[in-house]
């Protein structure tokens, strides 16, 4: 888990809506928003804030608009020197101006930067910067979208973006973009020209009507890796509609419109499937080949990370996929910075940033080739930073890398920054440390800063999986085979017992003694149903002999009768008290082994038994001898039915 991120945080006086760092300088963050027009108590601005510090950041220059205008809706630094900075702003004339059919909704400024930007590398503390109240200047202003035809004038600049300064001859190309027009609308523009004044534009991209760019971004495409031989100054322009992706190449000065080719198409889903399909929400170039959408599923079930090879002549394909966190039903923003690369290795990475609905932030490091073929790409998560602000996130920037010149054995730590600015009028800015890679121990001449340490193959990351893997497994088996050999639950093959001393052994070595105790149980009860068996046969036999004694005693006198009857009960009631020795012997055993309660039928039987008996005795001088011979056959009935439970 990566350490906790370092930021400093600002709350301003409005509401804030665009962001973006000086290129040249990562000290410097420029901020716009406001309340729009008419809104009292709630300014129009654009702040530079002094963002070297990591626990702390502030204003430096103020820029009060008119309170007749709208907000700042987009922002952009153009370029910048030593002592000041230039900036691009969508900022919409007054509703009076726009009913007249005037809308200067393209700004520029110039900000001077405070005299002393000495930074000192330990701490990253700007010197005598917080003192200085800098001077700003309106630059100028113009009108460029084709004027809308409709009753209600709500048309704005939606996007403002500038590429990076081309080095060879330091060209700079603009794109701004419409919202809420009528029909869509795309300006190409020559970003270095002193203030929109004049016949700058480059080229215009209609979108049609009802259509609206998502956004915009553009790569140059002389300073970059590519391989390709392109004329200076030229350029790539891509943007995204809900579902498109589009794309163009240009040169300043250019006379012919640009051709536009079709990258990518959202497919429709299946016919059984959901008419809704995701929409794009952002894009960034990472290389003049590679292309990183943001998309949001439909009816705000989550977003994706979508990486894109593009082709020149025919629709670009997905390379890879990344869905982020499920706490993200929607994303607001996006933004991406490039690390550095050496020139004798072919990878880079870019960092990533993505801002969510629920106020989070997720940044992700994407390893790369700066060339085709483009194999293995996978997103790596560095962190997720939530609860940013207290309200949603309206813009992402991230400062510009630039690596340092000397060796890295005498450079101090390496940042970027990110800035995230909220309609709760919060601007926050979170530093995030590079590690050089491959480390300084190595001693490679092929190193250069990353914000992760690049990961191992998939191979080899599923070879290393399948290793550990096996070896838990495997010492999982080992730990249960010992222990039941300890226990006594197994045969031994480790000689596990062995490995105890007598007193854990005594402790821990504690017998399965459940098969032992169920076999000494069984071999009981069977012992015991055996004998209740000899004991019924033996008080049949008995009663058998008693009744062929009374048969014989009617033929004698009565008094010889009468003890021969009381002789042959006396020898049953014998037998039925062994029966019930055994019956209680056979209970006792039975409960603690939690048998059958069959036998306490065959119990209650001959407990009936001997209470006829004794009843009968009482009764014998009152009722004679006949009613004894009956009783005797009721007698041989209870003892068939004793015998009977025996059985079952």
């Amino acid at each position: 888990m990566p350490p906790a991120v370092a930021h400093a945080k600002l709350t301003l006086s409005y509401p804030l809506y665009a962001s973006d760092f000086d290129q040249q300088n990562a000290d410097f963050l420029l901020v716009g928003g406001g309340g729009g027009e008419g809104r009292t108590g709630v300014s129009n601005k654009i702040t530079l804030i002094n963002a070297s510090r990591k626990q702390t950041i502030s204003e430096v220059v103020d820029i009060d608009l008119s309170k007749d205008e709208d907000s700042v809706t987009s922002l952009a630094v153009a370029s910048s020197t030593e002592s000041s900075v230039t900036a691009f702003a969508g900022i919409n004339s007054s509703q009076k101006d726009q009913n007249a059919g005037k809308n200067e909704h393209l700004r520029s400024f110039r900000l001077e930067y405070p005299p002393k930007r000495r930074i000192d590398g330990s701490t990253g503390e700007e010197k005598g910067a917080q003192e200085y109240k800098g001077q700003t200047a309106p630059l100028g202003r113009a009108s460029l979208f084709t004027p809308s035809v409709a009753t209600r004038k709500e048309t704005f600049q939606r996007i403002t973006r500038l590429s990076r300064p081309c080095k060879i001859n330091g060209g700079q190309l603009g794109a701004i973009s419409t919202g809420l027009a009528p029909e869509g609308e795309i300006i190409l523009f020559d970003a270095k020209t002193n203030g929109p004044m004049g016949p700058w534009v480059e080229a215009r991209l209609p979108l049609g009507k009802g259509v609206e760019a998502a956004d915009i971004d553009i790569i140059g495409l002389n300073n970059t890796d590519d391989g390709q031989d392109t004329p200076p100054g030229s350029f790539s322009v891509a943007y995204c509609t809900d579902y498109d992706v589009q794309m163009c190449k240009m040169t300043l000065k250019q006379t012919t419109k640009p051709e536009l080719i079709s990258a990518y198409t959202e497919p429709h889903p299946d016919t059984f499937a959901k008419k809704d399909r995701p929409k794009f929400r952002s894009l960034r170039f990472l290389t003049p080949n590679l292309l990183l959408l943001l998309q949001n599923r439909p009816d705000r079930q989550g977003a994706d990370l979508l990486l894109l090879e593009l082709s020149p002549n025919s629709q670009g394909r997905i390379l890879g996929r990344k869905r982020l966190h499920k706490g993200i039903k929607a994303a607001t923003a996006l933004s991406v910075t490039h690390l550095s690369s050496t020139v004798s290795s072919n990878s880079t990475q870019h960092a990533i940033a993505v801002a969510g609905q629920d106020i989070s932030i997720s940044i992700f490091t994407l390893e790369h080739p700066l060339r085709p073929p483009f194999k293995g790409l996978k997103f790596h998560l560095h962190t997720i930073l939530r609860s940013v602000h207290p309200l949603q996130i309206t813009s992402l920037s991230f400062s510009t890398f630039l690596p340092p010149q000397t060796p890295q054995s005498s450079t101090p730590p390496q940042y970027i920054k990110l800035a995230s600015t909220s309609i709760a009028n919060t601007v926050i800015v979170h530093t995030l440390p590079l590690i050089p890679y491959p480390p300084p121990s190595q001693k490679s001449p092929k190193q250069r800063y990353v914000l992760t340490s690049p990961g191992r193959s998939d191979a080899t990351q599923f070879t290393l999986s399948l290793l550990i893997s096996t070896f838990a497994i495997a010492l999982g088996a080992f730990l249960l085979q010992a222990f039941t050999e300890i226990r006594g639950g197994s045969p031994e093959y480790l000689g596990a017992k062995g490995w105890l001393s007598q007193n854990l052994h005594d402790r821990f070595a504690i017998p399965y003694v459940l098969e032992n105790q169920m076999n000494t149980a069984s071999t009981a009860i069977s012992s015991l149903v055996d004998q209740a068996t000899l004991s019924t046969s033996s008080l049949k036999t008995e009663a058998t002999d008693a009744a062929s004694d009374i048969k014989e005693a009617l033929t004698n006198t009565p008094q010889q009768a009468k003890e021969a009857v009381s002789s042959a009960l006396d020898a049953a009631s014998s037998a039925a008290a062994e029966l019930k020795q055994a019956s209680d012997a056979y209970s006792s055993t039975a409960s603690s082994s939690a048998t059958s309660a069959v036998p306490s039928t065959a119990y209650h039987h001959i407990r009936d038994l001997l209470s006829r008996h004794h009843r009968h005795r009482r009764e014998e001088s009152a009722q004679g001898i006949p009613h004894m011979i009956i009783q005797h056959h009721e007698d041989d009935s209870a003892q068939g039915k004793l015998k009977a439970g025996f059985h079952h």
